[in-house]
């Protein structure tokens, strides 16, 4: 024994070492330093304490493994190759390829055995603080003396990168403060990044600071001493009231003899020559290229039936508790799908009796609080704006530490941390997570937004103050262009719905919708609340864009609004019939949801033989040309907004009726 390590485990480790270097030569693309310096403690981790069943990747109570490094991509294929799941050493050496099941940066739903889609720095680690807050929430409402069906660990590895992300200084502060003591970090510091030795931009003292987020730190200083990283690894399990980070020292390509402890080996192969040198070095045959000895075939059998044994305990468990809680465990089950259960939406306000106009941020609060006590998985919260965002759920309480039942999560002044932690619930599965906040802080949202598009994880986004109407804080507050932004992201859903009875309708599809997220862009100010016994049903929401009001005949013009710009432009509508002009009023509250339905529904509703169109939206123009074609006109904003009453501002810049008026007499003359 040398430090913990025996003839097998060396050879595990070094397979996983060569591994990574044979696939990433063979590629011509990636990163092979920190695979080679991470292989001990990843290897030390898998095979002694990580509970899982490489033949069931989904089940339940499985320990979360996150790579929040995801440019390390091939230490995790490796590690998934030699545990049993379902990659092959083929898939290992097609590294980087189209088509192949090991892409660049790990892929949730591609490859079996990946939690998150990594990549980004700090968004693994963020990920893994939701992972780890919705554990402890499903496990105090569910778990019962005797029975812990929810019971487990969530691990990840990061590296000095993800730690120089403001990302992961927002989600390791919430965290520490939420004691989620079930959360363990090991934190590669190998002193290593693109640019060079990481002292010339990140000199912190990393301990000190996660002490001061209330985390349990300790440090390794040999990567390669498996006693000592076993043994800090069973320290951090014992904690229970604290997340925990293991500053971890490693040597980037450990072994290598002219690239270690070098920039080189961070994002480039190795090279043929200094493979060679660096498995003759490890004391491997290095003239063999992805060489696995036969000894590891039963270490990874050995591994299989372990995870199916720990699994099997559980499901016998599991059917004992099904058995003494049946409400309890179909409530689970219930949860664990994102089942509705018949009359989920009973209960919704009715706006129509409603004396006046009502923000759709209002409205929104009053029908989330209606579904949230028929939809009891649903959590989420606002980074410090829940009174204004209207996200709590007053039938509950706050998730707080040692209150892990609370579904009211408040996130502070962390939009970004925000994001990436209800992608990291969602991704854990057994709640439906929202978010709220200022729709102009959606930038600071953006790149967790993007991921959860990308993974479709069914997270709902609350934006509200969603334009100039803002008013009195000025342009800073005021989102111009974020409408467009969020529309050019694939695989989100925008709604901005025209007022009360829309956002209804909003968030009856937003709560079906289980395979995308969606975000909801919602006013400040009040807006009238359609009479729908004269204009069409809002539940035409569905489609996107539907006819609100028409002509008798073929229209003259047909007017195109979304949101808080619909009722103006219904009056301008009603101005221009009283002039003998017929017209057409289209709400449009979600582009994502019209381009869905067929040709001949949008032919319906835009009438290709009518020309004369005006779309109207207190966003820029761009993108609106679509639909207001080559002969009509968009009135919106291509300019950031101004201090002033939200009224007066909107005036100014032409969101009156007046000015729909003004520029479809133009038009048509």
């Amino acid at each position: 024994m040398n430090n913990g390590l025996s003839k097998i485990d060396e050879l595990c480790i070094n397979t996983i070492r060569t591994l990574s270097m044979d696939a990433i030569q063979k590629a011509n693309s990636g990163h092979p330093g920190a695979p080679m310096g991470l292989a001990p403690a990843a290897y030390i981790l898998w095979k002694c304490f990580l509970k899982h069943n490489s033949k069931n990747p989904e089940w339940i109570d499985r320990d979360r493994f996150v790579l929040s490094g995801g440019h390390a991509s091939i230490l995790l294929y490796s590690l998934l190759y030699l545990f049993g799941y379902d990659l092959t050493l083929a898939d290992i050496k097609n590294f980087r390829q189209w088509g192949s099941k090991t892409p660049g940066h790990p892929e949730l739903g591609h490859t079996p055995g990946v939690e998150t889609t990594t990549g980004p720095l700090g968004q693994g680690f963020t990920n893994a603080v939701g992972m780890a807050l919705a554990e402890r929430h499903l496990a105090t409402i569910f778990n019962r003396p005797g029975y812990k069906i929810i019971d487990h660990y969530t691990y990840m590895i990061c590296g000095d990168g993800d730690l120089m992300e403001g990302i992961t200084a927002e989600a390791a502060s919430f965290a520490g403060h939420m004691g989620l003591a079930k959360l363990i970090c090991i934190y590669d510091d190998n002193g290593i990044s693109i640019e060079g030795n990481t002292d010339i931009t990140f000199t912190e003292d990393v301990g000190l600071r996660f002490k001061a987020y209330n985390w349990h730190v300790t440090t390794v200083e040999d990567g390669n001493n498996l006693d000592d990283i076993h043994r800090a690894i069973k320290d951090a399990r014992t904690e229970t009231t604290k997340p925990s980070i293991i500053i971890l020292r490693t040597h980037i390509a450990f072994g290598s003899p002219n690239k270690q402890d070098s920039a080189d080996a961070h994002g480039s192969p190795l090279g043929e020559e200094e493979i060679r040198l660096t498995k003759k070095n490890l004391g491997w045959n290095e003239n063999l290229s992805f060489y696995v000895p036969e000894q590891l075939i039963e270490i990874s059998g050995e591994c299989i039936d372990k995870g199916e044994k720990a699994e099997a305990i559980w499901k016998e468990k599991f059917e004992e508790y099904c058995s003494k809680y049946p409400v309890l465990s179909k409530k689970l089950n219930d949860s664990l799908n994102n089942s509705l259960n018949k009359g989920w939406d009973a209960n919704l306000p009715d706006f129509s009796k409603n004396e006046g106009p009502i923000a759709t941020r209002a409205a929104s609060g009053k029908i989330l609080n209606a579904i949230a006590k028929n939809i009891p998985y649903l959590i989420g919260g606002s980074a410090d704006l829940a009174p204004s965002n209207n996200t709590i759920i007053k039938s509950s309480h706050d998730f707080q530490k040692n209150m892990f039942d609370g579904r009211n999560i408040r996130f502070g002044v962390r939009e970004h941390a925000m994001g990436g932690i209800i992608s990291g619930i969602a991704l854990h599965k057994g709640l439906r997570p929202y978010g709220g906040t200022f729709f102009v802080f959606a930038d600071y949202m953006r790149p967790s937004i993007r991921l959860a598009a990308l993974m479709k994880l069914p997270v709902i986004y609350i934006f509200t103050h969603d334009s100039i109407a803002v008013g009195e804080d000025g342009p800073t507050h005021q989102p111009v262009e974020h409408l467009a932004g969020l529309r050019a992201i694939p695989g989100l859903t925008v709604i901005r719905p025209a007022d009360a009875t829309e956002t209804i309708e909003a968030w009856r599809l937003t709560a079906r919708t289980t395979d995308c997220p969606v975000a909801l862009i919602l006013s400040r100010q009040k807006l009238p609340v359609i009479d729908r016994t004269i204009y069409s049903s809002a539940d035409k929401l569905v489609n996107g864009a539907y006819i609100l009001s028409d002509s008798d005949g073929k229209p003259d013009i047909i007017l195109i609004a979304t949101g808080s710009e619909v009722h103006i432009a219904l009056n301008a509508g009603k101005i221009l019939e009283k002039k003998g002009i017929s017209v057409r009023l289209v709400s449009m509250p979600s582009w994502e949801l019209f381009e869905k339905t067929s040709q001949e529904y949008k032919d319906k509703v835009l009438l290709p033989d009518v020309t004369v169109r005006i779309a109207v939206e207190a966003g820029i123009s761009m993108g609106w040309e679509r639909y207001a074609g080559s002969s009509g006109a968009v009135i919106g904003i291509n300019e950031f907004g101004a201090s002033a009453p939200g009224n007066t501002v909107m005036e100014k810049f032409g969101f009156t009726s007046e000015n729909i008026v003004q520029k479809a007499t133009e038009l048509l003359t």
